[in-house]
């Protein structure tokens, strides 16, 4: 008789376009505070990383440059960016946060709009610029994220391109992608120089035609869906329920009761995957007999 162990994943990487305290209390906010120490508390090993808005105020929350970590030049449609990475710890929480900066995409800027409400022209290309911003950094720290639960509009390319330029970096080579989707952007439409933003090392737009036509910013958590593993819903929601469906992706839609629980349970059934499906001489005691 075997005997079947469910492998766990032990590290969690969250990459969350907002937590608090850092910003006020949203729907997204929220979950990522009580989300992520709650999975490290499970005896998981997390890794967080978000945006460093402009309106973050930096003695407050003792935020500090990590100098061996900046300093990279990121190219965004032919033209470059200096990575900034600061840190600060939620002690109440246990947990360290990295914050991805630029003087271009974040200094004196708010959100995703400015404080008229008007939406900032380049924020796709801000999006481009934390993903990358913070896989880099994941790959400088040496770390190897089992999963990547990506939170928000701020995190939608960054499945795109775990799949389609990272995946064979030893940071990300058996990393499981989780989406979180924004469900209150607007449809504003996609920037001109869209394709010019997408393409970078083997990624490229022509990875997401069967997605059909891209044209507004919602579009983008059309493809961190497409590009993920599994969707995790912080709220019902029937058109992303329903995408989820019709992609064939693994969702939970979580509530105050059981979300630690439904979350670490798809890590888990994900991470278990890929041990499965290993070639037999590297498996790790997936199996005990």
């Amino acid at each position: 008789m075997h005997i079947i162990k469910m492998e766990k994943a032990k590290k969690i990487l969250y990459l969350t376009q907002e937590i608090e305290p850092y910003v006020a209390e949203t729907a997204l906010s929220s979950l990522s505070r009580n989300l992520i120490p709650s999975v490290q508390e499970t005896g998981r090993e997390v890794r967080t990383f978000t945006p460093k808005w402009g309106h973050i105020n930096e003695r407050r929350n003792q935020l500090h440059e990590v100098i061996r970590l900046s300093g990279m030049n990121l190219i965004i449609d032919d033209t470059d960016h200096q990575l900034i990475i600061k840190v600060a710890s939620i002690n109440s929480a246990r947990i360290q946060v990295y914050f991805i900066d630029n003087d271009d995409f974040m200094k004196n800027r708010l959100m995703l709009s400015d404080d008229k409400g008007k939406l900032y022209k380049d924020n796709v290309e801000r999006v481009m610029f934390f993903a990358r911003g913070s896989l880099e950094t994941v790959k400088k720290l040496r770390w190897t994220p089992q999963i990547v639960h990506c939170i928000g509009f701020m995190s939608t390319l960054s499945p795109y391109l775990l799949k389609l330029a990272y995946y064979d970096e030893p940071s990300f080579k058996e990393s499981r992608i989780v989406f979180t989707p924004s469900t209150d952007i607007e449809d504003a439409p996609l920037p001109k120089n869209f394709d010019g933003i997408l393409s970078y090392r083997e990624a490229d737009k022509s990875a997401l035609k069967t997605l059909g036509n891209l044209s507004v910013l919602t579009d983008l958590n059309r493809i961190g869906m497409f590009m993920s593993d599994a969707v995790i819903l912080h709220e019902p929601n029937e058109h992303y329920e329903r995408m989820a469906r019709e992609m064939g992706k693994p969702y939970v839609i979580l509530d105050n009761d059981n979300y630690t629980s439904s979350a670490v349970d798809i890590y888990d059934r994900l991470w278990d995957e890929v041990v499965r499906n290993r070639p037999k001489e590297d498996d790790d005691d997936g199996f005990l007999f």
